[in-house]
């Protein structure tokens, strides 16, 4: 069974925006696009440890802020090259909170 942890309230992350989140040694973006849809992937660009929860979002692209790396937030591929994934975490809306599910056996503390 999954280990969910509330990570954010939903009126802290405006539509159009992404919000960096430690759990544990995790580093996580949340993205609340403007549909109202909330995803969450790893938060370190893998081209260079760059902030993704502080790129632009466009759409469902968001586009690191170091060096331009772009990615869609909804499956967490690369928008160039498809073989580059971001980890991708899934979450749901609880009341007013975030919640991100991990896999039980995975170590990250709720």
């Amino acid at each position: 069974m999954p280990q969910s942890v509330r990570v954010a309230r939903v009126k802290e992350i405006p539509a159009g925006t992404g919000k960096e989140v430690v759990i544990g040694d995790r580093l996580l973006a949340v993205y609340h696009l403007d549909d109202g849809q909330f995803h969450v992937l790893d938060g370190i660009c893998p081209h260079a440890g760059g902030p993704l929860a502080e790129g632009a979002v466009q759409g469902k692209i968001v586009t690191c802020p170091w060096h331009g790396w772009q990615f869609d937030v909804t499956t967490g591929r690369h928008c160039l090259t498809p073989q580059i994934q971001q980890t991708q975490y899934p979450c749901r809306i609880v009341g007013e909170d975030v919640y991100v599910d991990f896999p039980e056996d995975d170590g990250t503390p709720g």
